[in-house]
């Protein structure tokens, strides 16, 4: 983890069972005598999350619709914390762009808290659009340094939710991983069989989330391809581009579309959590 990231040290599961008792209900002891949660139930996922959003952003409400991301806190801090690093120190007034910020809108919640940047969250999908701005209503914090706009074309990126007049200074990204649905089932599938240490048929409902938020035609590279060319175009409007990078055969193809589009500066930060291993690539003209 980043040096910053305020969940360096692990879960504090006394104090967040303090703040949500609903919590309790999950907790269990591991073999080596200390608590976690059983990571492959999607309830005590959210209720973790619940706890970590209130003990630790002054987060009162957030809640999800049913069958929808539920991401993994510290990974999304992470991101955060290795991009303001492109950041000046000393500037003021950040805006950051949320491409495909979710019905969970944790981006903004982490950047707000942890930086005070205000955010634009965009989304295709109206149900997640609707889930995000109940969040930033419903919790002062969000409610002046956040707006959230839908993307009414899903073939565009940054075209269509960038105002004319606006000057944002990073975009940030998680983009859909797989192919299609079947492997993003798959792929779930796998993820829960390695929590739980033995296979599992079929898939939990409330597990992972919906079409959007983990495939789209022709995977990551494909939409990371489209964001690149799309970058050229919105220059004038962004100075950093970021986006997190799954697969690292992707870097090598992903280099070569940037030095194509001839963009001045790139940055690649490795992030690890646990087992899991990505990075990040960002880029400006």
């Amino acid at each position: 983890m980043h040096h910053k990231n305020r969940h360096i040290g692990g879960y504090d599961f006394e104090l967040l069972s303090q703040n949500l008792p609903e919590l309790t209900n999950y907790i269990i002891q591991t073999k080596f005598g200390g608590l976690s949660i059983d990571f492959a139930n999607p309830k005590a996922v959210k209720s973790l999350n619940k706890a970590l959003l209130f003990t630790d952003y002054g987060i009162t409400y957030w809640e999800i619709p049913e069958g929808y991301l539920c991401p993994p806190i510290p990974g999304r801090a992470d991101y955060l914390h290795h991009i303001s690093e492109l950041v000046p120190e000393n500037q003021k007034d950040i805006t950051c762009l949320d491409i495909g910020v979710g019905a969970n809108c944790i981006y903004p919640i982490i950047g707000v808290k942890e930086f005070g940047w205000n955010f634009v969250g965009t989304d295709i999908d109206p149900k997640s659009i609707e889930s995000a701005k109940k969040i930033v209503n419903q919790n002062n914090i969000l409610k002046d340094k956040v707006e959230i706009r839908l993307q009414e074309n899903k073939n565009w990126i940054f075209n269509g939710v960038i105002k004319s007049h606006e000057k944002l200074d990073i975009s940030i990204c998680n983009p859909p991983f797989h192919l299609s649905k079947s492997a993003a089932d798959k792929g779930t599938l796998r993820k829960i069989s390695h929590l739980q240490q033995k296979n599992t048929p079929k898939l939990q409902l409330n597990f992972g989330g919906n079409s959007n938020e983990l495939w789209c035609e022709g995977g990551e590279m494909a939409f990371i391809e489209k964001m690149i060319q799309e970058s050229s175009i919105y220059r004038q409007y962004i100075v950093w581009f970021t986006t997190l990078v799954s697969k690292e055969s992707h870097l090598k193809p992903i280099y070569f579309l940037l030095k194509k589009a001839k963009v001045k500066t790139q940055r690649t930060f490795d992030m690890q959590l646990g087992n899991k291993v990505s990075r990040i690539v960002a880029w400006r003209f």
